[in-house]
């Protein structure tokens, strides 16, 4: 899989934006899923901010039957941080960095933007914050791990060793077991991040009480 530009639906909360999140959705779903969440993160007036929803490519998923659908990267098997799609990963990556340079060139700077995402968006958002060249505000990760993780540390890149991280997990996730998402915290906190975690009795999703934490952590990360 090549990711050369992604395509992005953009809603704004104000005229001349100050601040962006950009936010991957998860696997088969696409940029619209997320969409109707600005709102009821009731974020202050007091600022402006953007947020891109990116569309993930299709691809074939092969433990899906090898159905094609919207996704950041290929799953190959049931343990799904097992025999990884590095190369799909790497790529989704390198989009996520490409929107993340075309944000500053617009005016907002690296570090009041967060890159956000879900499932298969989340691992992405991780993999990209851990590895960007320039501090960004912080990475929200939901139901989701960090992927490629003995990679790390030697892969993250210096700027971000202090970068934020809100983590969320559902304690009944049938997709991404709670496990997994425990065990990327672990990982992130051995290696010094500073990590916000929360985990609701839930499935694979995203709860009211959940985005009441997000609208709580984002106004802290761009004060």
């Amino acid at each position: 899989m090549s990711i050369q530009q992604l395509e992005f639906i953009e809603r704004t909360t104000g005229e001349n934006p100050t601040h962006s999140i950009i936010w991957l959705h998860g696997l088969g779903a696409d940029g619209h899923d997320f969409e109707a969440i600005v709102p009821e993160l009731s974020l202050p007036a007091s600022a402006s901010y953007r947020f891109l929803f990116p569309h993930a490519p299709f691809q074939r998923i092969t433990v899906n039957k090898g159905q094609v659908m919207r996704g950041w990267y290929d799953i190959r098997s049931t343990d799904i941080d097992r025999q990884e799609d590095f190369e799909g990963i790497n790529d989704s990556t390198i989009a996520l960095m490409s929107l993340i340079e075309d944000e500053i060139k617009r005016g907002i700077p690296a570090e009041n933007i967060v890159i956000a995402g879900f499932s298969q968006g989340g691992a992405i958002a991780l993999n990209t914050g851990l590895r960007y060249h320039t501090k960004l505000a912080g990475i929200m990760a939901l139901s989701t791990y960090l992927p490629s993780h003995e990679a790390y540390p030697e892969n993250a890149h210096d700027e971000n060793k202090n970068i934020p991280i809100f983590m969320a997990h559902g304690k009944v996730d049938e997709v991404i077991a709670f496990e997994i998402g425990e065990k990327s915290r672990a990982k992130l906190e051995s290696m010094g991040y500073p990590v916000e975690w929360h985990e609701y009795n839930i499935g694979h999703g995203v709860g009211p009480d959940e985005l009441d934490a997000i609208s709580v952590w984002l106004q802290k990360v761009f004060k």
